[in-house]
Formats: C-alpha cells, structure tokens, sequence
C-alpha cells in the first residue's frame, strides 16, 4: 500500500499489448507533473471493449505490463479492476481510490483518442470530480483542435484538463496485434521481453 500524501499517475487500459507509447505517456507524466509513482492498472472487463477475441488473456496481460515496467523504479503494476466482478467503470475506481486514499492526488492519463470520446463514458462528472485528468495528442489531432477540446471540457465539467507534453505517438495495440498475425517485426514498438513473452506464448496468432 501507499502512503498518504502523494501524487500518483494512473495509467489505465487494457494493454492488449502494452506498447513504448504507453511507456512514453506514463513517464512523461510522472517527470511533467512531479508524481511520485503511476500505477499501470490493466482493466479486467472493460465495457467499450467487449469482443477481445484474439487477444491475449487477462493472465497475459497482466504479465506483459509486469515485464514492460520491471525496469523502472517509479512504475508500478495495479490489479484493482483486473479481478471486478461485472464491467471496470473508471468512475468506480477512482472514487474507491479517493477513499482508500484520502491525501492522495490522482492523476489519470489517456490518450487524446479517449479525451474526445469522455463525454460517452460512463459517469463522465464523477471520474472529473475524483481526479486529474491528463490527456495527450494522439492520432494526429492538431494542437488548435486539442486545446480547444481541452478547453472546452474545463467549462463543462468545471475540473482541471492538463494538456501532457508529448510527441504525437500514433500508436495503438490493435495495429501492433495485426502487424504480429501477419508476421511483421514489431521491435523498437513493443519492450524487447513482451515481445519475447508473446512469441514464446503463441499470443496474437504469432
């Protein structure tokens, strides 16, 4: 367990697989805001997300974070969704961490693909109440677009929306899944011991 008083980053998804853009946002997050730790926290049932198939199991998933995050001191891996019962709803989460967490700050990051779909998620008000939200550039948005995005969800939701400085990483686990079932190096996208444990595992058709 934590201690109190701290700024923790949430890295949140289902990592079918983690990638280095994962990796980038989460570091880039904890130097931008001077947290303490991220917590990469793979979700065990989420509702946006129910036809995985062929994806790796939850057991896989959990392991490639446990494998891409051993080298840094900072990382930390999270089984709070992993074993839910029913869907993993962020709003559930992140009150629950609150609680358990009185003097914490919690910073949730997402990708810019997730800020422009928040107004669709479930109890959008509740997860802006409990945390901060960081969002970074994703899928080649342009900066005008996202900061008016940003801006627009500051006024709605009356909570902060902190822009993450990043490259634009246009990456995404479902690209690297197909680049993998058609035989194609994903090295220098992946950590070198996911893609060992994924090729050793037969994950993705490999």
């Amino acid at each position: 367990m934590e201690r109190q008083g701290k700024k923790i980053g949430i890295m949140g998804g289902t990592f079918d697989p983690v990638h280095v853009g994962h990796l980038i946002l989460g570091e880039a997050a904890y130097r931008q805001f001077n947290l303490e730790r991220v917590w990469f926290m793979p979700s065990g049932n989420p509702p946006h997300k129910r036809d995985r198939t062929g994806g790796a199991t939850d057991e896989q998933r959990v392991e490639m974070v446990r494998l891409a995050i051993s080298d840094n001191p900072h990382f930390r891996l999270s089984l709070i969704e992993m074993y839910e019962d029913g869907y993993s709803y962020t709003y559930r989460t992140l009150e629950y961490l609150r609680k358990q967490y009185p003097d914490t700050e919690f910073y949730f990051i997402i990708g810019g693909d997730s800020l422009f779909e928040f107004n669709h998620w479930r109890e959008p008000q509740r997860i802006a109440n409990a945390c901060h939200i960081v969002a970074a550039v994703r899928n080649q948005v342009s900066p005008e677009k996202f900061d008016t995005v940003l801006s627009d969800m500051r006024s709605r939701y009356q909570r902060e929306f902190l822009k993450l400085d990043t490259p634009n990483l246009d990456i995404s686990s479902r690209h690297i899944r197909d680049m993998i079932l058609k035989g194609e190096s994903v090295k220098y996208y992946l950590p070198d011991p996911v893609i060992q444990y994924i090729y050793e595992n037969h994950i993705y058709g490999s």
